[in-house]
């Protein structure tokens, strides 16, 4: 579909939303309005929603508790449900100044962002295998002060943060594989399925960020990471034969399933078990 440049209406915008299967049109159309420079640029943003671009790749930004976060095309976009996760993680610390925080597969950085902001100084850290997803991480995390690398998981990480992390966020993949040609197509179809991807039970990701974090957790530092509801039992004993201690919190509101893992008070000894890059 092509839009005329200067011919669009508030009312205009919201029945070609609707035709293309738009759930929440009217919103959509006051944020594009509120986005666009000229008619020109309001025709061409609803062409390309329209055609399917996520909206917030469209917009160039994603509302993620309460802040926008910049989101550019090829990055995933923060989920809204992951605000539980965040809400968890920033319980577990705020009372710590100075908390030093690592966001694990970060994309854009919204987690990462999210829980630095509720926090007193707070030592910020995130990385990801995407080059362009840690492009658009380093710009949002300016507002922080925190910085982005890219590589595997731990990987590219400081050595001097090893055993000093209080808090480690990780919205790894964990779609199964089969499962992926089953998405919605905003997802499948303009996200990195890098993001997406989880392996053959969408758990390979979490299993290697549980075998590598009691290495970097300070003594009773936890790690917090999204997860299916049916996949936290697996999810649980993953944690637990790495030395951490899991339990499951969930939100029914949002329909987020959480594992929290805390690490032991005195650091661990590393696990004696060798993992490859993904």
């Amino acid at each position: 579909m092509s839009t005329p440049p200067g011919a669009l209406s508030s009312a205009d915008i919201i029945t070609v939303l609707r035709a293309a299967s738009c759930v929440f049109a009217e919103d959509e159309a006051r944020l594009l309005i509120d986005a666009a420079q000229t008619p020109a640029d309001l025709a061409a943003m609803v062409d390309k929603r329209t055609e399917g671009l996520p909206l917030e790749h469209v917009l160039g930004w994603a509302e993620f508790c309460g802040l926008r976060i910049t989101v550019e095309p090829g990055v995933f976009v923060p989920r809204r449900r992951t605000e539980f996760l965040v809400r968890q993680a920033v319980d577990l610390v705020s009372a710590r100044v100075r908390a030093v925080i690592v966001d694990l597969c970060c994309g854009s950085g919204a987690l990462g962002v999210a829980v630095a902001t509720a926090l007193r100084e707070p030592e910020l850290h995130a990385t990801d295998i995407e080059p362009a997803a840690v492009r658009c991480a380093r710009r949002n995390l300016v507002a922080v002060g925190g910085s982005a690398y890219l590589g595997d998981l731990h990987g590219p990480l400081p050595a001097r943060l090893r055993g000093s992390v209080d808090v480690l966020v990780a919205n790894v993949p964990y779609v199964p594989t089969d499962a992926v040609a089953m998405l919605p197509p905003e997802a499948r179809d303009y996200e990195p399925r890098v993001a997406l991807d989880g392996g053959e039970d969408g758990l390979d990701v979490l299993r290697r960020v549980a075998a590598e974090a009691p290495r970097w957790l300070a003594p009773c530092g936890h790690l917090l990471i999204e997860t299916s509801e049916s996949q936290a039992p697996q999810a649980l004993e993953a944690f637990a034969r790495n030395g951490l201690s899991p339990r499951v919190s969930h939100c029914e509101e949002s329909n987020t399933t959480v594992v929290i893992a805390t690490a032991a008070a005195a650091a661990p000894r590393e696990p004696n078990v060798a993992f490859g890059a993904i």
